[in-house]
């Protein structure tokens, strides 16, 4: 890299420590040692500032970096005896005192090479301060570390974070100083970017006054840490193939391109095995977090696995599977669903095709688990440290499957609705008590969308026998106005079979009725959808010929009125709807006072009715308003209370209405109103 790129870094890099400086003398952070806090920024930006004026090299340079070495010392000292617990205070200060002794030894022997006119003393001199060094910098880092895992304020694991980036960058600058003293221009100017990042962190610390703890996502822990991974891999990778170009000789090109493509083989190897994933996923999380799991990200993920919607998902009991092995990084699981007292084999994810375990012993499990609600860790089981619940009621053909690896029961409102049987994930260990909190949640959370997925489907089924029940209500109405006309028919036949002209009528009502029958078979049947024919024209006269000529035989009814009238109607429907109101007249008349049915144009214009008027008891007020037009609310005995009410929802349905007038004991009229032909046309 230029030169200048060191400068620049490094100048930035004391501008920015001697600010933070001040800024602790003005408003320092109480959780943080002030005055060693203060001297340690300060002698960090002198240094930083000599290495931009004067290079790395200069005896002033070297005094300067001693000297922050020694202040951050004696700062980490203070540090430790507030903020963390030794067992032996004595020890501490011992180890304190020989990296400083260390730190001493390299400094001097520093300016003496720095001093020295003798290139031949100064060879000599230089790999003993590097390796002095070196092992300063490594103790340093290892009371960093101690200081980091004892901390328990946010703003004590920031500093031990840059402190910990500080002298990890000083470390690599010492070693590839003693191997590859080429590359120490370049690993100049990236010490002096490693300050200037740094530097933000331990603003933070004084900023917040030590009560901030450090809000890093798991993802971005990960990718930080892999980045780390792959410049130590590029570093490493590099030195060793400027060691091979020195010691290779002729064929020195082709060993540094063997030993760069196998090591890269086996890096990509390694990095993508799920184990390794794993096991980097446990020391993040173990090292630099309070807790095993980022319940944010696994609460998202979590529910995006079970509401993943379209139909090419897949179904939702694999769905519940996969969702709660995730959290685990479990490799698959299997569904027991609770099901008369037992636990029946259910959906599976990833789980061995070639399963057959029997289940018929899970009797015993489905009892624990619904008394117990515990999770179950097999391996507990298999290795006799389990209690003793967990032993007798865990199935023997759960214990003999190694991959098994936990038991989930899935409790809905303290329900036992199933259990998940949970696979061993890539990096075996025994279940903490995050595992077990953060399970039993999500397993009364896919409870909840089983034991609804299983209402909706009872709800389905409920409706479907709900309208069935509905249909079969009506075509019950229909029927016993088809048994009320056969009989009147039969007792009309016994004294007017002779008649001719009456045998004639009873032939058209019985094949009327048998029509009937078999429009209601129909109706009853699951196939049928309940929707009436497409709206077209009806003659009306016609169509009430046909009622009258049908029950002629059963009661006399007279048609009246217009004779070209044409309503925009569903012919069956309306040949029903008219049937209803022209049988309820026919029973509440006398035998001998006929029915009438009559056509006549819309009193206000809008289409034309058909009227159904009977001179029998009538109805009173209330019951027109508060019970006609209820399902199952009838005036007769042993009546369905329906014919009214179905007439009305034909008649809505083709855009039509049904009114009544009534008066106790003098008769009923019916009025149909429906849209006419001309009406369709001006609307089209």
């Amino acid at each position: 890299m230029p030169p200048s790129v060191t400068l620049w870094t490094h100048a930035l890099a004391a501008l920015l420590f001697g600010a933070l400086a001040l800024t602790q003398i003005r408003r320092g952070s109480a959780t943080l040692p002030r005055a060693t806090f203060v001297l340690a920024l300060g002698a960090t930006a002198l240094w930083a500032l000599s290495v931009a004026g004067i290079g790395s090299g200069d005896v002033a340079t070297r005094i300067a970096d001693g000297a922050r070495n020694l202040t951050w010392l004696a700062f980490m000292y203070i540090l430790a005896r507030r903020h963390t617990v030794a067992d032996n205070q004595r020890w501490r200060a011992v180890l304190y005192v020989a990296c400083a002794l260390l730190t001493v030894l390299a400094t001097g022997l520093g300016v003496a090479e720095a001093a020295s006119e003798l290139s031949q003393a100064a060879a000599v001199i230089a790999p003993t301060r590097l390796a002095m060094r070196m092992l300063g910098t490594l103790a340093t880092l290892l009371l960093v570390y101690r200081i980091q895992a004892a901390a328990t304020r946010g703003g004590v694991r920031i500093v031990a974070l840059a402190l910990a980036i500080m002298f990890s960058l000083d470390l690599l600058t010492h070693i590839t100083s003693m191997t590859n003293p080429g590359w120490a221009r370049d690993l100049g100017a990236i010490r002096g970017v490693g300050l200037v990042g740094i530097a933000p962190l331990f603003g933070m610390a004084i900023h917040r006054d030590g009560e901030w703890t450090l809000q890093v996502s798991r993802r971005l822990a990960f990718a930080t840490l892999s980045a780390l991974l792959l410049g130590a891999y590029l570093a490493i990778t590099g030195l060793t193939a400027g060691l091979l170009a020195e010691l290779g000789g002729d064929r020195a090109r082709m060993v540094q391109t063997v030993f760069v493509f196998g090591t890269a083989a086996a890096v990509l190897t390694i990095v993508s095995t799920p184990w390794l994933r794993a096991t980097a996923k446990v020391l993040v999380a173990k090292h630099l977090f309070s807790h095993r799991y980022d319940y944010r990200a696994e609460w998202l993920r979590f529910n995006d696995t079970l509401g993943t919607p379209g139909e090419s998902a897949a179904p939702l009991a694999v769905r519940v599977v996969k969702a709660v092995a995730d959290v685990t990084d479990s490799p698959g699981g299997l569904l027991l669903v609770a099901r008369d007292g037992a636990l029946e084999r259910g959906a599976d994810w990833n789980w061995p095709a070639e399963d057959n375990d029997p289940t018929d012993s899970n009797a015993a499990l489905h009892a624990y688990l619904a008394k117990t609600r515990r999770i179950i860790e097999l391996d507990a089981v298999r290795g006799d440290t389990a209690i003793a619940g967990d032993r007798a009621a865990t199935p023997t053909w759960l214990i003999e499957r190694p991959e098994a690896w936990a038991i989930v029961p899935l409790l809905h409102f303290e329900h036992l609705t199933g259990a998940l049987v949970l696979a061993r994930p890539p990096l075996d260990r025994a279940l903490d008590w995050e595992d077990f909190d953060l399970l039993g949640v999500a397993g009364r959370q896919v409870a909840s969308y089983l034991a609804e997925d299983r209402a909706h489907d009872a709800l389905a089924d409920a409706q479907r026998f709900d309208e069935f029940n509905r249909r079969f209500a009506f075509i019950m109405h229909d029927l016993k106005n088809l048994v009320s006309q056969l009989t009147l028919l039969a007792r009309n036949a016994e004294r007017h079979a002779d008649n001719p002209a009456f045998r004639a009528d009873m032939v058209e009502t019985l094949r009327d009725s048998s029509q009937r029958m078999n429009t209601l078979l129909a109706r009853l049947s699951q196939h049928h959808g309940g929707r009436g024919e497409a709206l077209r024209p009806v003659a009306l006269r016609a169509l009430a010929e046909r009622i009258a000529a049908a029950r002629r035989a059963q009661h006399p009814i007279a048609v009246t009125g217009l004779a070209s009238a044409t309503a925009i109607a569903d012919p069956a429907g309306l040949e029903t709807l008219l049937g209803h109101l022209v049988q309820n007249a026919i029973e509440a008349s006398a035998a001998t006072t006929p029915v009438a049915l009559n056509i006549l144009a819309a009193t206000d214009g809008s289409g034309v009715s058909v009227e159904v008027i009977d001179r029998g008891c009538g109805m009173s007020p209330a019951f027109i308003r508060d019970r006609l037009f209820k399902p199952f609310v009838s005036s007769k005995e042993g009546g369905f209370g329906l014919g009214a009410f179905e007439a009305r929802q034909l008649a809505e349905a083709m855009g039509g209405n049904v009114s009544v007038e009534s008066r106790p004991g003098e008769g009923t009229c019916f009025r149909v109103t429906l849209r006419a032909v001309g009406e369709l046309e001006q609307a089209a």
